[in-house]
């Protein structure tokens, strides 16, 4: 029989009103894990990426998501994957950049910070998932 390693992973259901700052807390807890407990590296630029990639992600399912959202944060071949579930089955809208327009710029952001960065529509809703590496290249 082959066994698997345990996964290195945490999920946090938000059903409306807590503020975008306890999923940042939730996920400087878990990068501090995954040093801590895991022994494994994470770079300061990889905190600071995958704490804004889950506050970008966070905020758009308050502002544009009518229901519930579940944010899941997994280690994955040496990267960090940041899941955001909302209840809006629409994808979320890649603006061109305009330096005068103020606000609306974070999926631009995320995508650039992500390694990988992919949308999954479901029957109840749609699934963003961004990947960020543990470790710079």
């Amino acid at each position: 029989m082959v066994t698997r390693p345990t996964p290195i992973a945490c999920s946090a259901l938000y059903t409306g009103s807590e503020p975008i700052a306890q999923a940042r807390h939730l996920t400087r807890r878990f990068l501090a894990e995954i040093q801590d407990v895991h022994l494994l590296p994470v770079s300061d630029r990889a905190l600071h990426l995958v704490e804004l990639v889950v506050s970008e992600l966070v905020t758009n399912t308050r502002k544009y998501a009518p229901g519930p959202s579940r944010l899941d944060l997994e280690v994955r071949d040496g990267c960090v994957e940041v899941g955001v579930w909302d209840s809006n089955p629409n994808p979320p809208a890649l603006l061109p950049p305009d330096p005068l327009r103020i606000g609306q710029q974070g999926l631009g952001i995320v995508i650039g910070a992500a390694r990988t960065f992919g949308i999954e529509r479901g029957p109840t809703g749609k699934r963003i998932t961004a990947t960020i590496p543990l470790t710079d290249d």
